[in-house]
């Protein structure tokens, strides 16, 4: 064998294969609802049968014995609040709150479309206005719910009220109670508290997964969406708006 046929040998038995620049990438995703635990966290479904607020639930239940207490609901939110703490200086400052609205849960967008649970049929389609643009999109009440049980902010619920227990739109930037625009771990921890006796409707001390799923507002039914009760007060718990003027 020649030189020169012995070099084009070695190279190539040794130069690994290359993907054509035209070859077309492809990404498979699931548009699916997550569901938003209380501090924020999306826990997102891989499967029609996953349940997303058990995994929480399950993850936050430290000792496994199917009780959820309020030191379990803090150490949660400890572990939620140092994933989004990446520069780890005890805040979530400006460029966190974004990355955490943009990258983590983009779903709480008041711009978001409004998605379903894995198997529940798509929402008709919703209306291309600015108004629904912009946040003031309707809302048609499931089974068993009515306009002014799903009344929240713009005539509907928006960001992770959608997918949450709580009428929370941004439950994370919700927790900066004296507003300097970072959120500590002692205010991030303070919240975690408040939000548990928010779900401990009877003072129990505890939280049962299965009352925590009645709970979960169900997803927007297909059909035409007709404008809530403006004056009708917000009975969910979370962030209550005071009834109409």
């Amino acid at each position: 064998m020649t030189v020169p046929a012995l070099i084009i040998s070695i190279f190539a038995t040794a130069a690994p294969a290359t993907v054509p620049a035209s070859t077309p990438i492809t990404v498979t995703g699931h548009a699916w609802a997550p569901f938003i635990s209380p501090m924020g966290e999306p826990f997102r479904a891989r499967s029609i049968s996953d349940d997303t607020l058990a995994d929480w639930f399950r993850g936050a239940d430290a000792n496994h014995d199917g009780i959820l207490t309020i030191d379990e609901m803090k150490a949660d939110a400890e572990r939620f609040f140092a994933k989004l703490d990446t520069d780890h200086n005890g805040e979530i400052d400006p460029d966190e709150l974004a990355a955490y609205e943009w990258d983590i849960a983009p779903d709480i967008q008041v711009s978001s479309r409004t998605r379903n649970p894995p198997g529940v049929a798509a929402a008709g389609k919703p209306p291309e206005s600015d108004e629904h643009r912009s946040g003031h999109g309707r809302w048609r009440p499931g089974a068993g719910e009515d306009d002014e049980t799903l009344l929240g902010i713009g005539g509907g619920l928006q960001g992770a009220a959608r997918y949450g227990l709580l009428n929370m739109p941004e439950p994370v930037a919700a927790a900066d109670t004296n507003f300097d625009r970072v959120v500590t771990l002692g205010e991030f921890t303070q919240a975690a508290i408040e939000r548990f006796q928010l779900l401990d409707r009877n003072q129990t001390g505890s939280l049962g997964l299965a009352p925590l799923q009645a709970m979960r507002p169900p997803p927007p039914k297909p059909g035409h969406h007709r404008k809530p009760d403006m004056n009708a007060q917000d009975k969910r718990v979370g962030n209550p708006l005071p009834p109409g003027d």
